[in-house]
């Protein structure tokens, strides 16, 4: 009966200490590859920041190309896309960026305007 009580407390503190390592192999991984994309979460939260302006719903890809600059186009356009922006063509065929989170409040501006 000792033996086994021994043996289950061995196995479940040696279980924790397994936990434990693992979780911190998992935290200093993360962290290696954030450090490694550091540009584009940087580039993904600036974008954020433009497309949350309270007064603009949209911006012009030459305006966030202008201040996300450093990037190829597509590339830009790859980084809306993983910050949640969603694309629209205006009748004088210029590109604007809006993110999905406030597709709402558009719509709701755009029938005021109305």
């Amino acid at each position: 009966m000792e033996t086994a009580l021994f043996t289950l407390a061995g196995t479940l503190v040696g279980g924790f200490i397994s936990y434990l390592l693992q979780h911190q192999r998992y935290k200093q991984e993360l962290k290696i590859l954030r450090e490694e994309h550091k540009t584009e979460f940087i580039a993904e939260t600036t974008a954020k920041h433009f497309l949350n302006h309270k007064s603009y719903t949209d911006r012009s890809f030459e305006t966030l190309k202008k201040h996300l600059g450093g990037f190829e186009d597509d590339e830009l356009r790859k980084i809306l896309v993983r910050a949640g922006a969603i694309r629209t063509i205006r009748d004088d065929n210029t590109e604007w960026w809006r993110l999905l989170s406030r597709m709402d409040e558009f719509i709701e501006n755009k029938q005021k305007t109305r």
